[in-house]
């Protein structure tokens, strides 16, 4: 159930998209245009944008990245959420979750059922937050990263989602640093 209070303007968050390919070149990602394209669209704006291989220590060092840069709000990655060999997104970003999203991957199953069945088990999505950050780890297929946004982000990216949202607490999640 989505219901937005159109009463609330809307804040736009900075998200960075991460595509894992040892296939892909930059010109090839349908996958990380179509999150582009969708983040636009709701009217956010794409903080930054990379390809790199399937390469734990390649993955962990962008994420990081972004996770220490002040104007990325959320990083979105695609690829390597499977159990193949070269899936290692989630060893390489989980790592730094201090808090995992559960529900996240919980919910992300429930729509893939509904699109691609059983299959949705061969998909390791995952969902945390790392110094202030989210971040979401999406499989590579423009499908799965459709019904993510679609069925989930887009929703609790944007402020006026009610009863609740990320936007709305992202100032707290830092708050167990603050100094007293």
């Amino acid at each position: 159930m989505t219901r937005l209070d159109e009463t609330r303007p809307f804040i736009p968050v900075r998200i960075a998209i991460l595509t894992m390919s040892d296939t892909r070149s930059p010109a090839e990602d349908r996958s990380g245009n179509t999150l582009a394209e969708l983040i636009t669209e709701a009217g956010h704006a794409v903080a930054g944008r990379a390809l790199v291989k399937d390469d734990v220590e390649a993955i962990r060092t962008r994420v990081s990245g972004w996770i220490a840069d002040p104007d990325v709000d959320v990083v979105i990655t695609t690829g390597g959420t499977g159990f193949t060999g070269r899936d290692v997104t989630p060893e390489a970003v989980k790592p730094l979750f201090e808090k995992e999203i559960d529900g996240f991957a919980i919910l992300f199953h429930q729509l893939s059922f509904e699109t691609v069945g059983t299959s949705t088990i061969q998909s390791r999505a995952c969902g945390g937050i790392a110094r202030g950050t989210l971040i979401f780890c999406l499989p590579g297929s423009t499908g799965a990263c459709k019904d993510a946004w679609h069925g989930i982000l887009k929703w609790q990216l944007d402020n006026r989602h009610r009863p609740c949202n990320f936007v709305e607490i992202m100032p707290r999640f830092e708050e167990h640093r603050a100094k007293p």
